[in-house]
């Protein structure tokens, strides 16, 4: 018989663009699922895996990654997935931890498929073979007006902006528009969080809204 006083386990999505905070807001929410007795593991996108990570230096940081195709891109970054899926999200998910990805599928969506204005059918398609059946319970966007993330960016930029942060404000604007049109289209799954509130107060915030979907 299962074990039926088992938590079950959730997968809880941050995205938003760069420079919008949501490694601080992960890193603190696991503080207060941690300090609730949740088991909770932390990943990222692309990376969480030994092969995440090899793929997530060729995307960032290969010399030859200006002269990447779109098409490239998004099979990079969903190659990436289906590996942190496999090996690190369902595994975690089935012994009841919380799983906190700093990305999913909804940035490929979002980065692929709005920004990069690859078609919505196959970036679609290609997600879905991806993760199969692995859903995030809640994805929390961060949202900072465009102009405050590319500030963030070359304020934290110590050496040379990798690949991705060396997109320009159209690219951005598209990041952030493709974001709250997703949070319309998907309003039971999807909440937007004004990045722009203190630490404190955008912690408070999204602890509050993660346990009501806990409760």
């Amino acid at each position: 018989m299962p074990n039926k006083s088992k938590p079950a386990g959730k997968l809880i999505s941050f995205e938003g663009s760069e420079g919008s905070g949501k490694s601080t807001q992960i890193a603190r929410l696991a503080g207060h699922l941690q300090q609730a007795g949740r088991e909770v593991v932390a990943t990222r996108e692309p990376g969480g895996t030994e092969i995440g990570e090899q793929i997530r230096n060729i995307i960032v940081h290969n010399s030859k990654g200006d002269e990447m195709c779109p098409e490239t891109e998004l099979l990079l970054f969903t190659a990436a997935r289906a590996q942190v899926v496999r090996e690190v999200i369902a595994p975690a998910l089935q012994r009841g931890a919380i799983v906190l990805s700093d990305r999913f599928l909804d940035s490929s969506t979002v980065y692929q498929g709005i920004a990069r204005n690859l078609a919505p059918g196959p970036v679609s398609e290609i997600n879905r073979f991806a993760v199969g059946p692995v859903m995030p319970h809640l994805t929390i966007v961060i949202d900072v007006p465009t102009e405050v993330s590319l500030a963030r960016i070359r304020q934290r930029a110590s050496d040379l902006p990798d690949r991705m942060e060396r997109q320009n404000i159209s690219f951005y604007t598209k990041v952030r528009e493709g974001y709250l049109l997703l949070a319309q289209q998907w309003p039971g799954r999807v909440i937007v969080v004004d990045g722009t509130l203190s630490l404190d107060a955008l912690d408070k915030k999204i602890w509050t809204e993660v346990q009501k979907r806990l409760a």
